[in-house]
């Protein structure tokens, strides 16, 4: 009989730590969120009934120490840009980032004729997956998590 078969009727499951590891971070992600303008709208709408991140293990956290993932929705001024920071670098290792929309991510159509709006959250912060739009629907944010969650299941412990 093959180890294999052996295995199977014992009920033993044998894995890499590394993929125990990151099983469980993709299966539960809990974001900051962190609304800003109309985006924040379409992101709380993700989470209403209609769409159900909870099915994706997503459950919004109101601390930054209880979130691994931030959530940036809408227009990032210079006077939210340090605060944005200050709440990142409270937020415990693994940390990510999901920039949602136009506007967080490269500033919208007020960064050229604002001179408050900041071009883009990735100057303040590191992002980690970029949601376009304008707003962007729910369905898109849900892809983000989707994408967020490939990137995780591929991390190594050794590089942390």
């Amino acid at each position: 009989m093959s180890l294999e078969k052996q295995l199977e009727s014992t009920g033993i499951v044998v894995t890499k730590l590394d993929d125990l590891m990151n099983w469980a971070r993709l299966s539960s992600l809990w974001p900051l969120s962190f609304g800003l303008a109309c985006c924040a709208i379409e992101m709380m709408g993700s989470m209403a009934s209609n769409f159900d991140l909870d099915r994706f293990g997503v459950f919004p956290r109101p601390s930054p120490r209880q979130a691994d993932v931030m959530i940036i929705a809408g227009t990032v001024t210079f006077k939210m840009a340090e605060r944005i920071k200050k709440l990142y670098e409270q937020m415990p290792e693994p940390k990510y980032v999901i920039s949602m929309g136009s506007c967080s991510n490269c500033g919208g159509p007020y960064w050229e004729h604002g001179y408050h709006v900041v071009k883009g959250v990735d100057r303040i912060i590191p992002v980690d997956i970029y949601v376009q739009g304008c707003p962007p629907r729910p369905e898109a944010l849900i892809g983000g998590f989707l994408e967020l969650q490939k990137k995780i299941e591929k991390e190594s412990l050794a590089a942390m």
